[in-house]
């Protein structure tokens, strides 16, 4: 036995071939094991083109760091996703290229917002790239630094640019024209990519675990946008605040104002839901809104409680709609566009 401990070759020899071992029993057949077990999703489409493009030039500024793209079975990361992630969300990511394997990318920590779905949540070109640019241009809290080097100054707007309108206040030392860079527009198209796939109709949804609890159903009479235990200010935060921001007021040039608008305080709120249901994009002033409504999955309830907020906030004084009358006209949208 001393000699065996004496002879440095064999038992360096016999620590690799251990390491070895132990290697391929807890790491290689396992993860072999698990790629057979777990496939893609039937409705999953592989990154490709500039979307592709835009993954490594998210790695290479770092959004890794900050972002995670996966949303925990846990009630508070509902925000994120209609779901947890599951395996198969991943199942068809492969190596970058030889040298590097931040497929999945799911992240270590979560400074800022989960990821996974934003394609999703947030699929407006005109509202990333701004962030991009100046994240507190749209999000005052935000703690994001900014990519001003993804975006160049030009005198003039040639054909095939993207213009970035930038409120004035974070303009300073800028006098031209602020256009986004490719890389710019191929992360863009990164991150609109990342979306959440559908469920078979045969493979039950994993639960949300530790729900919260429900506040208790406000009037309607209160004025706040609450109703059946919705918080409609919640609501707004969480899916309309970082286009229109938290004061109502939009930004102008990238987003219009629910202050004071006819839309949001016409007594028929037919289109008032339509837009927000199926998105709005025939005002030349402002970018395209999408389909927050459709996108986010919202309810009756929920669409209801986000409307009476905007219309009782900011000096708005418009009628409270009532969930039934949301309902009829959501019901009546959804048989126009099945014709």
């Amino acid at each position: 036995m001393m000699e065996f401990f004496n002879d440095y070759r064999k038992l360096y020899s016999s620590a690799l071939g251990l390491f070895l071992l132990l290697t391929v029993l807890v790491a290689i057949l396992p993860a072999f094991d698990n790629q057979n077990n777990n496939g893609p999703l039937p409705n999953a489409v592989a990154l490709q083109g500039e979307a592709l493009e835009g993954k490594a030039i998210y790695v290479s500024n770092g959004c890794v760091a900050c972002h995670t793209q996966q949303v925990r079975n846990l009630e508070m990361d509902r925000v994120w996703g209609a779901r947890p992630s599951i395996a198969a969300d991943y199942a068809d990511i492969n190596r970058m290229d030889l040298w590097r394997n931040t497929a999945t990318l799911m992240g270590t920590e979560r400074t800022g917002p989960d990821l996974a779905n934003v394609g999703s949540r947030q699929p407006s070109a005109t509202w990333n790239l701004l962030h991009l640019y100046q994240p507190r241009a749209v999000v005052e809290e935000s703690i994001m630094p900014a990519y001003p080097w993804l975006f160049k100054e030009k005198e003039v707007v040639e054909e095939g640019d993207v213009e970035v309108v930038v409120p004035d206040r974070f303009r300073v030392g800028v006098n031209g024209k602020i256009v986004a860079t490719d890389e710019a527009l191929k992360l863009v198209a990164y991150l609109q990519s990342l979306k959440q796939v559908e469920l078979p109709g045969t493979m039950p949804a994993p639960n949300f675990l530790y729900k919260q609890e429900k506040k208790e159903a406000a009037a309607l009479a209160t004025g706040a946008g609450e109703t059946e235990g919705l918080d409609g200010a919640a609501l707004y935060t969480a899916n309309c605040q970082s286009c229109h921001q938290a004061n109502g007021e939009g930004l102008k040039g990238a987003f219009p104002p629910l202050k004071g608008s006819s839309v949001v305080l016409d007594d028929n709120p037919e289109l008032y839901v339509e837009v927000i249901m199926n998105g709005y994009d025939a005002h030349p002033e402002y970018a395209s809104m999408p389909a927050v409504g459709t996108n986010s999955k919202l309810t009756a309830a929920e669409v209801t409680a986000i409307m009476n907020h905007e219309r009782t906030n900011w000096g708005n004084k418009a009628r409270l709609v009532t969930e039934e009358e949301v309902q009829k006209i959501m019901d009546y949208l959804k048989q126009t566009t099945k014709q």
